[in-house]
């Protein structure tokens, strides 16, 4: 089975998709990682890919459900943990005042201490930035903390984010599924 999701590497749909196989693929299988949905769901329509696996917290869910409508189908879902989640800030940055975020984060904490939101399309690039000084603080995966030492501190412990996984395919389910209401 080749899953396509949305990347880099060390991008939470990276790892739940990685899981997926782990646990329910019996004959194993690939990530593929795209930089955006379109992109994967255009690589699923093609049949380049088997499956796509989408968050449906993610900002871009509904727009894709609807695009892709009577052409690609919810064929599994379930729930599951992401990578445990902080409020990280640069060492050295007293009162940081801008914060980098991927869109589905922006409410797992009172962010109004910052004067300036920046968006990132997952929590791989809002760590890149943060490490990069385009921003001050960012919401990141806490082992950001070990794989930099000295370099960023810790300003709020968030916990793995609970979230519904879709995996989508090109044939609809069969009538009397039980993944299918009546």
């Amino acid at each position: 089975m080749r899953i396509a999701t949305l990347g880099p590497d060390g991008s939470n749909h990276a790892l739940i998709a990685k899981r997926y196989l782990t646990q329910r693929a019996d004959a194993g299988g690939d990530v593929c990682l795209y930089a955006t949905f379109p992109e994967a769901f255009e690589a699923l329509l093609a049949g380049r890919v088997d499956r796509v696996l989408q968050c449906t917290a993610h900002f871009s869910h509904a727009d894709c459900v609807g695009r892709t409508m009577h052409r690609a189908f919810p064929v599994d879902t379930f729930v599951a943990g992401s990578r445990p989640l902080a409020l990280l800030a640069r060492t050295g940055v007293e009162s940081p005042s801008r914060v980098g975020l991927q869109p589905a984060t922006r409410y797992y904490t009172d962010l109004a201490a910052f004067a300036e939101q920046h968006d990132y399309p997952s929590i791989v690039a809002v760590e890149e930035a943060l490490l990069a000084g385009e921003v001050e603080a960012g919401i990141c995966a806490r082992e950001a903390l070990e794989r930099h030492p000295g370099r960023l501190r810790l300003m709020e412990d968030l916990g793995p984010a609970l979230d519904v996984w879709v995996l989508y395919g090109t044939q609809p389910l069969p009538g009397g599924h039980p993944l299918l209401l009546a």
